[in-house]
């Protein structure tokens, strides 16, 4: 059955990579799971929050940016999304490693 499950995440993987979609690391998608950054934020669409995607389109954040966005949200500027919560219980190390994900987007 582990088998079965696994080579279907594969398959899905695999569909979803086809499809244009962002590859997230498996290391940064446990933590924005972990952290609930997905209830809110996509890759690459539009959900309650702006995508990764659209967020470093608009300005070429650095890492250091991102992380202090994390913990002090600034909902000028994004205007039109309901403004975002600081997420003070998201470690440094855990915030650092999906700012760094996020401001490798191109």
């Amino acid at each position: 059955m582990k088998k079965l499950i696994a080579t279907l995440l594969l398959i899905g993987s695999i569909a979803t990579l086809s499809h244009g979609q962002t590859r997230i690391p498996p290391n940064v998608q446990k933590l924005l799971q972990k952290n609930t950054c997905l209830a809110c934020h996509n890759a690459d669409k539009r959900l309650v929050g702006p995508a990764y995607k659209e967020v470093m389109k608009k300005k070429k954040y650095k890492a250091d940016e991102i992380v202090a966005l994390i913990y002090k949200p600034n909902p000028k500027n994004w205007p039109g999304y309901p403004p975002m919560a600081p997420m003070s219980q998201v470690p440094k190390n855990e915030a650092a490693i999906i700012a760094k994900w996020i401001a490798s987007l191109k």
